[in-house]
């Protein structure tokens, strides 16, 4: 089946204007301001008056569940192909966390590949928080070299007391892999890093790229908006040309005890001069959300949700007045040139055929297509998990 969405108006994430988005093969055949083609194989989808938009990509999701902190009953649910599609999210990238024995690598590649059968992209991470990382065929360079799914390492947690309070020479150990192993596979080799509320922030991070030829752009840190003090850090080492990520799934505890709500956290950045280009917005869906005293005694657990990455989005245009431009980028062309993914971000001839269509006045999404495929029509999902 061929499809034919007339008469969209559609950010790129670039504004375009009304255009006809002719989608092949489960990728975009061409954009023009009119197709004309008819015939019983075109679906043709009437759209105008709504604002069409790349499929969301959320670059850090425990796909396979997380938590553990408080014991095994605390472990966090998988999550479900309906948790993404709803909120008009077309790829992930799943990780391991503080739990790396009992959620393993085998797991979570065969977790990526239902993902990936049921209809939506999926790639993920080799290792957790520990150092040692943990990996899949015992060194970090062959997992991603040699397993098409995994593009990076991480998540390796630093200033944080769950972490494995890894060393400058570990911690660069870990990104010289990852860089080598992405160079011979023609990947990013991302280094996804989990930053805690510890005094020493990015220090870590800044250490390694003062003392070796490592580049700033091989760390990918993440929860960087999860206290003030670490977001005024993170404003400085963007500035330096590093990537910020900021964690959308939060609970009103956390925000009471300052952590920065994204959509601010991205309204912040850009008025302080940081360039688009270095922000992102990742969920953490399905990983705990744990509150600690200052014993580091777990006292309370809540479980992110992929529906926050859609809603900060919402939330950046809609009450910070950013740009629908600028609020799309932190969730798909941003994320997709910052993990290599070639493919996705952009709506452009040749690109995997990822959309949202939504209401130019709310933003509520009203339909997702999949690699060609429609998920979400009027709101509803037409496509499940296979239990759900």
């Amino acid at each position: 089946m061929i499809t034919l969405i007339k008469q969209a108006t559609v950010y790129a994430p670039e504004f375009l204007g009304e255009k006809d988005v002719l989608i092949a093969d489960g990728r975009i055949a061409d954009i023009q301001d009119h197709i004309n083609l008819t015939g019983e194989q075109v679906n043709v989808i009437e759209a105008k008056g709504e604002v069409l938009t790349p499929g969301f990509i959320d670059g850090h999701v425990h796909i396979t569940g997380g938590g553990g902190e408080g014991s095994f009953r605390s472990r966090t649910p998988e999550l479900t192909l309906t948790d993404a599609t709803l909120n008009g999210v077309t790829t992930l990238v799943g990780v391991i966390g503080t739990d790396g024995t009992t959620r393993t690598m085998t797991n979570l590649v065969a977790k990526a590949r239902a993902l990936r059968e049921e209809g939506i992209t999926c790639y993920c991470h080799t290792g957790s928080y520990q150092v040692p990382v943990k990996t899949l065929t015992g060194n970090i360079e062959d997992d991603i070299l040699l397993i098409d799914l995994i593009i990076g390492a991480g998540e390796i947690a630093i200033s944080d007391h769950r972490s494995s309070q890894p060393t400058v020479e570990e911690l660069a150990k870990i990104a010289s892999e990852a860089r080598i192993g992405g160079m011979l596979s023609g990947k990013k080799g991302i280094v996804n890093v989990h930053v805690g509320d510890s005094p020493d922030k990015l220090e870590l991070i800044e250490r390694v790229i003062e003392t070796t030829d490592l580049p700033i752009t091989q760390f990918y840190p993440t929860h960087i908006n999860r206290n003030s003090d670490l977001f005024e850090a993170g404003i400085q080492y963007a500035k330096k040309g590093g990537f910020v990520d900021f964690t959308t799934s939060t609970i009103p505890k956390f925000l009471e005890d300052g952590e920065v709500k994204s959509s601010e956290a991205l309204k912040r950045m850009l008025d302080q001069g940081v360039r688009i280009e270095q922000i992102t917005f990742t969920s953490d869906a399905q990983g705990s959300l744990p509150d600690f005293d200052d014993k580091g005694n777990l006292i309370g657990l809540k479980v992110g949700k992929v529906a926050s990455l859609y809603e900060a989005f919402q939330e950046a245009v809609l009450e910070q007045k950013v740009s629908v431009e600028d609020a799309l980028k932190v969730i798909t062309l941003n994320p997709a040139t910052i993990l290599g993914l070639s493919a996705k971000g952009k709506l452009e001839k040749g690109k995997d055929a990822d959309l949202v269509m939504m209401d130019p006045e709310t933003l509520k999404i009203s339909r997702v297509i999949a690699l060609g495929k429609e998920m979400v029509r009027n709101g509803e999902a037409l496509v499940k998990g296979t239990f759900e």
